[in-house]
């Protein structure tokens, strides 16, 4: 089946670039030159299987326009692109939610490399996310290892140090939540999913990619509590010590 795009760019020579290398992924394309446009595009119903929106546009905002289709209950995947190449700038566009960020001017091959990525990804996540079921499944020792090159003492000190860190970062997502402020619950997510994966937390890295695609969900949120409280009462020996 042929992969929907929407496509969001307000130059023209920049956006039949764009919409022409996007085409040979292969997929069909929609394009838009403003958010009104991107948004009457989208409608409320799951239309696209991709965004690619312009960080700067006429009236608005990539990440403003990416928040408002997340609030429609939208799930497509998100990639934004710019010229900027400003490294804050592009922290704040992944944290705003986008997958990754392309930097223009990009070679046609490597635009089509990163959409055939996020749409091979959106695939193996449109499945729930599925959460171990017992505090014992909690942590991925090879998993830690295998990202630490098989250093145990490494893996021990890594771990002893996030579990160390884990109440509080639990506490600022909880309190972003609450707030209904989404975009720092991303963030947060954000900084916290790049931890788990390297000390193995299995579990926690479950429930932080559910919440992350499902930042306004109580049901999400409350998973990824305890999942956090199951992460912390079994800490494996090394790191307790």
């Amino acid at each position: 089946m042929t992969a929907r795009i929407l496509l969001v760019e307000d130059d023209p020579t920049t956006c039949a670039f764009l919409a022409t290398a996007a085409r040979g992924v292969p997929a069909e394309v929609d394009v838009a030159d403003s958010c009104a446009t991107a948004l009457a595009l989208a409608g409320d119903a799951d239309r696209h299987d991709l965004w690619l929106i312009d960080a700067n546009l006429p009236d608005g905002d990539g990440a403003g326009l990416l928040a408002t289709l997340r609030a429609r209950g939208l799930r497509a995947a998100a990639l934004a692109h710019t010229a900027t190449r400003d490294h804050d700038a592009l922290a704040d566009l992944r944290a705003a939610g986008f997958r990754d960020v392309l930097v223009k001017p990009m070679p046609v091959d490597a635009l089509q490399a990163a959409v055939r990525a996020a749409l091979s990804r959106q695939v193996r996540d449109a499945a729930p996310a599925v959460l171990p079921e017992t505090s014992a499944d909690a942590w991925d020792d090879a998993a830690a290892l295998a990202a630490l090159n098989g250093e145990q003492a490494h893996v021990d000190a890594l771990r002893k140090l996030f579990v160390a860190e884990l109440p509080a970062a639990c506490g600022v997502v909880r309190k972003a939540a609450q707030a209904g402020d989404v975009g720092a619950v991303r963030a947060a997510l954000h900084r916290l999913r790049a931890s788990c994966s390297f000390v193995g937390a299995a579990r926690l890295t479950a429930a932080v990619a559910e919440l992350q695609d499902s930042p306004d969900s109580a049901q999400a949120l409350e998973r990824f509590e305890q999942a956090t409280q199951d992460t912390l009462s079994s800490v494996p020996v090394g790191a307790a010590d």
